[in-house]
């Protein structure tokens, strides 16, 4: 399966010397696979290939110009897919759900039922194609000034989407949980989506594998009793998880 997978990386790559991109339909063909399997081998690991708007293109890194970047589409794979089963299962026909930025979100869309009927805001480029992909899915972009770095959109002004809708649910996503500063993440340009949500919608969910516990990232989302829920695939020790209690935080834990 992975000699299939580096081989498949290997024909795109030198696809990619001559031309400048190539479709997701046109690399489906190209190597007699599916859209959602070229997505799969993409976010296994840190390949040089990144997803931009249906095109495949050369990671620009190191170039001046930035494109569809994560730096974390290669951690942790087998636990986001666990999580991403567990948090599809909540999901209810018509429900209006908020997608936050982060690499399990694409997980999370890719185990929702193809019939399934839904609703979706998100704001991430990564979040937007794996959601275009359901055909039972209203897909609601919200726009905004592009990151190139984590591949968002932030609101300019006051207005977004989430002023107009309430969600049903609101998946999160965040790098570090811990008992005295609480969920954090990477970037502070995350932040007025990540803010709004956890005010709009009915269920707020933390998506996070226990990787994050305990750790403290630069930009800080909220207290852990902001949550409804904590989808994980481990449960926190000690007072992590006495806090998860006394805030009456549920608790979801992926079968391994």
């Amino acid at each position: 399966m992975e000699n299939r997978r580096n081989e498949r990386i290997s024909k795109l790559i030198h696809a990619l010397k001559r031309k400048d991109k190539i479709h997701l339909k046109e690399a489906a063909r190209l190597l007699g696979v599916s859209e959602m399997t070229i997505r799969r081998d993409m976010s296994e690991e840190n390949t040089g290939l990144v997803l931009l708007g249906g095109y495949i293109v050369s990671n620009l890194r190191h170039h001046h110009h930035h494109y569809f970047l994560s730096d974390q589409q290669s951690q942790n794979v087998a636990r986001k897919r666990r999580l991403a089963g567990v948090a599809a299962e909540l999901i209810e026909p018509d429900d209006i759900l908020f997608f936050d930025c982060g690499t399990t979100m694409p997980w999370i869309i890719d185990a929702i039922p193809e019939e399934l009927p839904f609703t979706a805001i998100c704001y991430a480029m990564n979040t937007f194609a794996a959601l275009k992909e359901k055909p039972a899915c209203r897909v609601l972009l919200s726009g905004g000034e592009f990151s190139a770095d984590n591949a968002i959109f932030m609101p300019l002004g006051p207005l977004s989407l989430l002023e107009t809708l309430c969600p049903d649910k609101a998946f999160i996503s965040a790098a570090g949980i811990n008992v005295n500063q609480g969920v954090t993440c990477y970037n502070l340009n995350e932040l007025p989506m990540k803010h709004r949500a956890l005010q709009r919608a009915e269920t707020s969910i933390l998506v996070a594998d226990s990787t994050k516990y305990n750790k403290v990232l630069p930009v800080r989302i909220g207290e852990l009793s902001q949550f409804d829920m904590l989808i994980s695939d481990l449960a926190p020790q000690g007072d992590l998880n006495r806090q998860l209690a006394e805030h009456q935080v549920r608790l979801a834990v992926a079968d391994n």
